[in-house]
């Protein structure tokens, strides 16, 4: 098994502006730009992209996430964290 795992996030404060973000991701808007535009998270810079996490120093509920989704794959749902919502994309 893998010793990371590779994520990136748009980190929102409410679930209201998350969903918000997944509506503009249904309507063919970029991740990336996205991320960029809207995340709060300082990972906003590199379009989300957290780089390779090592297992078990993420939240737990957000590394759960992760791993359940496919590579390119992008969560439907918010994550409720103590950081935020996040709208995941796995990357590999």
């Amino acid at each position: 098994m893998k010793e990371t795992y590779h994520a990136a996030h748009i980190l929102l404060p409410t679930r209201h502006e998350a969903e918000d973000i997944l509506r503009k991701l249904a309507e063919g808007k970029s991740f990336e730009e996205l991320a960029r535009k809207y995340s709060s998270c300082s990972s906003s810079k590199s379009s989300g992209d957290l780089g390779p996490i090592p297992f078990g120093k993420a939240d737990p509920d957000f590394e759960e996430a992760v791993l359940l989704l496919k590579p390119e794959q992008v969560s439907k749902t918010p994550l409720k964290t103590r950081f935020g919502f996040h709208i995941i994309k796995r990357l590999k």
